[in-house]
């Protein structure tokens, strides 16, 4: 079986790449150990991810905002404030309101749904096939093409192989890529709560000592919780009783919703930082979490990643319609100077912001709470805060701009 491109993981990046790649007429195959009934069963993957307006620019461009938009809540104001835990916020916070831009700040979604709206696209591209149960187990390279060999024994040619199996990338380990990295103190726990109030569209995000505290509005009177915990303290507060958790949790959202009551499914994940020593190689590229994996403080880690996919389906589809080899590494390293600058300047301004909040230490604490209060008060610099959220800063590629690759 030969291909153009030949991608292996089949997450929201991969996903996406492949339909970039597959509507602009390459033939693609996108590679997954997960069933797609398994990647979309709701015990899963329990997290939400926040869509930048660049984002649902290129889904809508991809055929999956469609899809998508029935489960997807717009973000209509973010409100950060700063606090130690059962004290009042400090006065000085920051509000970006949507009327500022004329539009939603961005959409929340589960995961699950921006798969399953995936899926939905990806249904009407003979061009892409998506080949799961199974994963790639080698890639033998040559000077015209990269043999792809499968754990269920089959085998696939393609021009250029990339990676987008996660953090942990099998794929780039085999590559001998490199990362530089390090654990946080810090454990994300993630559950979907239930309100008595409407949210109306407010994304909030707590600084606590422990890390940031986000409550990121759902569909319907929920929002999905996204709690910084330090390792430590994290096992015991994810294995609390219902009652126990719902009152933890309570005291963390304040009573501006009403009585709040979490649901039964929870998950933790353990946060880590890294950056990938290389994005290319002869005949393959990293993208997505095999790139990069920045906290996710801000919630940019997916719109990263999408990024990375638009990028490459640019520099991909540019090479073939010039008909230039899209594995040479000539052309991919056109794709590594896109995207790693941007990569390692959001990663590391994360990387800051989360050290900056997550601590209680005065003179810190005064500085971060004036900070917030200047942004607050030039609306020039809170609405270019606001638009760099959204995605829609520095050089875009065409999905994110609402255009075809």
């Amino acid at each position: 079986m030969t291909y153009d491109v030949a991608i292996g993981g089949g997450g929201m990046v991969g996903l996406a790449l492949g339909l970039a790649l597959a509507k602009s007429g390459l033939s693609v195959a996108v590679v997954d150990p997960v069933p797609e009934v398994e990647a979309l069963a709701t015990a899963f993957d329990g997290r939400v991810s926040a869509l930048a307006f660049a984002s649902v620019r290129m889904f809508e461009v991809l055929g999956a905002w469609q899809h998508l938009a029935p489960q997807a809540q717009p973000i209509e104001d973010i409100l950060v404030t700063d606090a130690k835990l059962g004290e009042q916020p400090s006065p000085f916070s920051l509000h970006f309101d949507h009327r500022e831009l004329g539009a939603p700040l961005g959409h929340i979604a589960e995961n699950r749904s921006i798969r399953a709206a995936l899926y939905a696209a990806a249904v009407s591209l003979p061009s892409l096939t998506l080949i799961a149960p199974a994963a790639i187990t080698g890639l033998d390279v040559t000077s015209n093409a990269v043999t792809v060999r499968l754990s269920n024994g089959q085998s696939l040619r393609a021009r250029l192989a990339v990676a987008a199996d996660g953090r942990g990338s099998p794929l780039r380990a085999a590559q001998g890529i490199g990362t530089v990295g390090w654990s946080y103190p810090q454990t994300g726990i993630v559950a979907t709560v239930h309100h008595k109030r409407p949210h109306k569209g407010v994304a909030y995000e707590h600084f606590l000592p422990s890390g940031p505290f986000a409550i990121l509005p759902m569909t319907g009177n929920r929002s999905s919780l996204v709690w910084t915990e330090r390792s430590e303290t994290a096992p015991a507060m994810v294995g609390l009783a219902q009652d126990a958790l719902d009152a933890e949790i309570a005291r963390r959202f304040g009573a501006h919703l009403g009585h709040t009551q979490a649901e039964k499914l929870r998950w933790s994940y353990p946060l880590r930082f890294h950056l990938a020593r290389r994005y290319v190689l002869p005949r393959f590229a990293l993208a997505g979490d095999a790139a990069h994996g920045i906290h996710p403080i801000a919630g940019q880690g997916l719109n990263l990643g999408l990024k990375d996919a638009a990028a490459l389906a640019d520099v991909v589809l540019d090479a073939v319609r010039l008909g230039l080899d899209p594995g040479g590494v000539d052309v991919l390293l056109r794709y590594e100077r896109w995207r790693r600058f941007d990569s390692v300047t959001l990663a590391m301004t994360m990387d800051a912001l989360n050290r900056l909040f997550s601590n209680d230490l005065a003179p810190l604490r005064l500085a971060r709470d004036f900070g917030m209060g200047i942004v607050d008060r030039i609306g020039p610099l809170r609405r270019f805060f606001m638009r760099h959220a959204g995605g829609d800063i520095g050089r875009l590629p065409r999905l994110m701009r609402g255009e075809a690759a």
